[in-house]
């Protein structure tokens, strides 16, 4: 089971957009990086094809899953990410700083 998943609630820890947080689009475990939602913004020239115009689109980058933390559901600040067994046999996460189930 990953500690970040598709959907969850990141704090990024470092870089240039440290502080700021957003949804997790996607998660590449190979590469160990995630593409956060209005994170790691970048600029690149786009040709233009049938389907899609030309010019300078803004997109996110995949950023390092080192860099970023799962957002705490109770108060929003950064958490380490636990695992538990429930009485029903279910492995879920659990937040370190709350001891809350994360949803997901």
């Amino acid at each position: 089971m990953q500690k970040i998943k598709k959907g969850d609630k990141v704090v990024v820890l470092a870089g240039k957009d440290k502080g700021r947080s957003g949804e997790v689009l996607s998660v590449q475990p190979k590469e160990d990086t995630a593409v956060v939602r209005g994170v790691n913004l970048i600029r690149r020239h786009q040709k233009q094809s049938q389907s899609q115009e030309g010019g300078i689109i803004t997109k996110e980058a995949p950023i390092h899953l080192s860099n970023i933390a799962l957002a705490d559901p109770k108060d929003g600040k950064p958490t380490r990410v636990g695992f538990t067994i429930q009485k029903d046999g279910k492995k879920v996460r659990v937040a370190k700083r709350s001891g809350e189930v994360i949803n997901g």
